[in-house]
C-alpha cells in the first residue's frame, strides 16, 4: 500500500499534470518547426543547390518488381529531420538559457534586511553598552 501512497503523493504534486502539458506543448512544438523547416527552410536551400526537392531524394537499393514495392533509403527526409531537430535543440537552448538568466537576476536581487525585532534591539543596546564599558 505504501507504493500507491507514494503515487498518489506524486501525482498530487502536480508533476505529472506538469510533465503532461510538456510533453503536449512539446509535441505541437515539434510539429510546427517540422511545418517550418519542409515548407519554409528547405526550398531555398534547394534551389540555392539547383532546384532539389529534399524530400524526394533518394537512394534505390532495390527496384520495385510487380506487386513487391521497390526498396528506397530516403535520405532526403534524414536530412530534412537533422534540420529539424537542430532548430529544436537550439529553441530550446535559448529557452533555457533564457528560464536561467532569470532565475539568476531573481538570486543575485539584494534582498533588504528586515526590520530588528525589539528583542534584538534591546540586545544591540546591551553589547554596545557592554563595549563601552571595557
Amino acid at each position: 500500500m505504501g507504493v500507491m501512497k507514494e503515487f498518489k503523493e506524486f501525482a498530487i504534486k502536480g508533476n505529472v499534470v506538469d510533465m503532461a502539458v510538456g510533453i503536449i506543448v512539446g509535441a505541437a512544438f515539434g510539429k510546427i518547426v517540422s511545418s517550418f523547416v519542409a515548407d519554409v527552410i528547405m526550398p531555398p536551400i534547394g534551389v540555392l543547390l539547383g532546384g532539389v526537392d529534399f524530400s524526394s531524394l533518394a537512394y534505390t537499393v532495390k527496384e520495385a518488381v510487380g506487386d513487391v514495392p521497390a526498396v528506397v533509403i530516403s535520405y532526403g527526409q534524414f536530412v530534412q529531420t537533422i534540420v529539424d531537430f537542430t532548430i529544436v535543440a537550439f529553441a530550446i537552448f535559448i529557452a533555457v538559457k533564457v528560464i536561467n538568466s532569470l532565475k539568476k537576476a531573481e538570486e543575485e536581487a539584494p534582498e533588504e534586511a528586515p526590520e530588528p525585532s525589539p528583542e534584538e534591539l534591546l540586545l544591540i543596546e546591551i553589547r554596545d553598552l557592554l563595549k563601552a564599558q571595557k
